[in-house]
């Protein structure tokens, strides 16, 4: 399928309507196949029943035909109904894909789970929760590729070869919009747990060879020529049926005494057959895939590598499966007494573990990595005006043009710039209120963010020189913890200033600091605080009501820049323009929103 690169929703849109009328055709199907199973089956009662009546020699034919032809229908319904959570599930992501063009992000994940009040940037540019990063990007149809995603949002990439690489492999991914839908449907259609991939591990890491010896493997061999031998004797008449419940000794002692075992072998590998199918499926797209950047070829070698994993998780899903024929009476029975087919599968289920157990962690890595950067590929595709980044030379630089954050719709979204060139470099920033201060310094935080993940960012250009990253804008208080959110605030200063002191480098980002104090507090602590920071290894934006703190650019010219965010009144109404400028703020706008919504002044 062709697609316009340029345009998401319009490919989310056809891609949707391809799923629905597929969907729509296969429930169709099912019907049909449904309506076929009764007829045959009434077909083939009155068959036997006329036959019988009649006295007519047709009554076994009429019985193998109909069962023969009723088990085919049942398999066709079988793959029919494969077929309705496959196209099912295809539209659903489509419809996700769409709501989240528009906006929409109720019901999606939040990873809140990944959220920390202690972190240095997580909670305040809303990576993590409701209306959140986290939820534009994710894409995860494995815990821990989800797991995988939250610690590369939380955890920012230094190694500028790294992100580079990282940068091809999202690229590659993004023009491959058919590939990661069909990746995301094969992994959700087994939802798995936060501990169903550990509990694999240590399954597979486990060991009971009771089975495994040469004594069994040996009896494999020799019961069912034993039995099969039997009953070839009795049918020519040579011995009687007597010998064979004799025979039924040896099957009975060898599987009867080990029911315990055998149990509980089959209840610990019956719940991961569904699981290891799923991740077969996927390591099996992944494997089919051709892919030209380094990141994405080597993860695929190693999940080829010296054993095919899909090949592998396909092999102990079968034998997963071969051990599930126990649970019909009939069927296990006999497959025990001529084949002792539970301890047979007991020991291929340890033979697999001793050939492929020590590949799976390295497998499931390699597929969470792919998992979390479709991901981001996906954030790509459904921003077709983002870049990626370049990376500045130098000790410390950010230079952009035209910064937008991606939760603002494009038709209202204003691109601010950003520039900062080496350490002890501060922008105060001044405004009236809602005049787009703490939505800049979002802005910022968050492409900072993107940029040093390896995904692309929402700017016409975007250089900078990878930074640790610390932010104060959501600071609150603890009722639990008994805080004041004053006390809070110095908490969170005294962690910044403790990292400073340590050595770290960082860039800052601060709103409205020490908000939690009197005006007289706040001005004399806030122009400290400054101070202190611009004397430590450090650069960054601090956004306030403040007007006076305009004045230490005159103290510290080389330091310190004024930049502000107006609003204009016009017909009796606020006007915002939400673009950054030079100098302090001269209009404020409290006043005003206080006679219009009839509050005395």
């Amino acid at each position: 399928m062709t697609y316009n690169k340029n345009n998401p929703q319009q490919y989310f849109e056809k891609q949707k309507e391809k799923y629905t009328k597929s969907l729509s055709d296969v429930l169709l199907q099912i019907k049909k196949i449904s309506f076929a199973r009764i007829s045959v089956f009434l077909i083939t009662v009155i068959g036997i029943y006329l036959a019988v009546a009649y006295g007519q020699q047709t009554i076994a034919l009429l019985f193998i035909s109909g069962v023969a032809l009723f088990i085919y229908l049942v398999y066709i319904h079988i793959g029919l109904e494969k077929k309705k959570i496959w196209y099912g599930t295809l539209v659903d992501i489509n419809r996700d894909e769409l709501r989240l063009l528009d906006g929409q992000t109720e019901g999606m994940p939040t990873g809140k789970e990944f959220l920390s009040s202690s972190h240095p940037y997580n909670e305040d540019l809303d990576v993590f929760g409701e209306k959140s990063l986290f939820q534009l990007i994710n894409r995860t149809t494995t815990t821990t590729g989800k797991i995988m995603l939250a610690n590369r949002l939380n955890n920012l990439i230094d190694d500028i070869p790294s992100l580079k690489s990282r940068q091809e492999a999202i690229s590659e991914l993004s023009s491959k919009p058919n590939w990661r839908q069909n990746f995301q449907a094969a992994g959700k259609i087994f939802k798995e747990s936060q501990t169903d991939q550990a509990n694999l591990l240590k399954w597979a890491k486990s060991s009971n060879n009771i089975f495994n010896t040469f004594f069994y493997r040996t009896m494999l061999i020799i019961n069912p020529i034993l039995g099969f031998g039997i009953l070839t004797l009795i049918e020519l008449n040579i011995l009687t049926i007597s010998s064979f419940f004799m025979f039924l000794i040896i099957p009975l002692f060898l599987v009867g005494t080990k029911l315990g075992v055998i149990n509980k072998i089959h209840n610990d590998v019956s719940k991961k057959s569904g699981l290891l199918l799923k991740y077969a499926e996927l390591f099996s797209m992944i494997t089919r895939e051709e892919f030209d950047s380094e990141l994405l070829s080597n993860i695929k070698d190693k999940i080829i590598g010296e054993k095919t994993a899909n090949i592998a998780v396909k092999k102990i899903a079968k034998i997963m499966k071969s051990m599930d024929y126990r649970l019909n009476m009939l069927v296990g029975i006999f497959l025990n007494v001529f084949f002792l087919w539970d301890i047979m599968q007991a020991i291929k289920i340890e033979v697999w573990k001793k050939q492929y157990a020590q590949y799976l962690e390295i497998w499931f890595d390699q597929l969470s990595t792919m998992d979390e950067l479709q991901s981001f590929a996906a954030f790509n595709f459904n921003f077709p005006d983002s870049i990626f980044p370049d990376f500045c030379d130098g000790e410390f630089k950010i230079v952009a043009s035209s910064v937008k954050h991606p939760f603002i719709s494009k038709k209202v979204s204003v691109g601010n710039d950003i520039n900062f060139d080496g350490w002890k470099q501060y922008q105060v920033i001044t405004g009236a209120n809602m005049a787009g201060k703490s939505t800049y310094l979002r802005t910022v935080g968050v492409n900072i963010v993107l940029a040093l993940t390896g995904s692309s960012v929402l700017a016409n250009k975007f250089c900078i020189r990878p930074v640790n990253l610390f932010t104060g804008i959501k600071t609150t208080d603890s009722l639990q913890d008994g805080e004041s959110y004053f006390f809070a605030e110095l908490k969170r200063l005294k962690e910044l200033i403790d990292k400073l002191d340590d050595g770290e480098k960082l860039f800052v980002i601060l709103d409205e600091v020490l908000r939690g104090t009197n005006s007289a507090d706040k001005q004399k602590g806030s122009m400290a605080l400054i101070t202190q920071l611009i004397n430590l290894n450090s650069s960054g934006m601090i956004a306030t009501h403040d007007l006076t703190l305009g004045s230490l650019a005159d103290e510290f010219p080389k330091n310190i820049i004024n930049k502000r965010f107006e609003v204009e009144i016009a017909n009796n109404e606020l006007v915002f323009d939400y673009t950054l400028k030079e100098g302090i703020s001269q209009n404020l706008n409290a006043t005003f929103l206080m006679k219009k919504m009839g509050i005395t002044v």
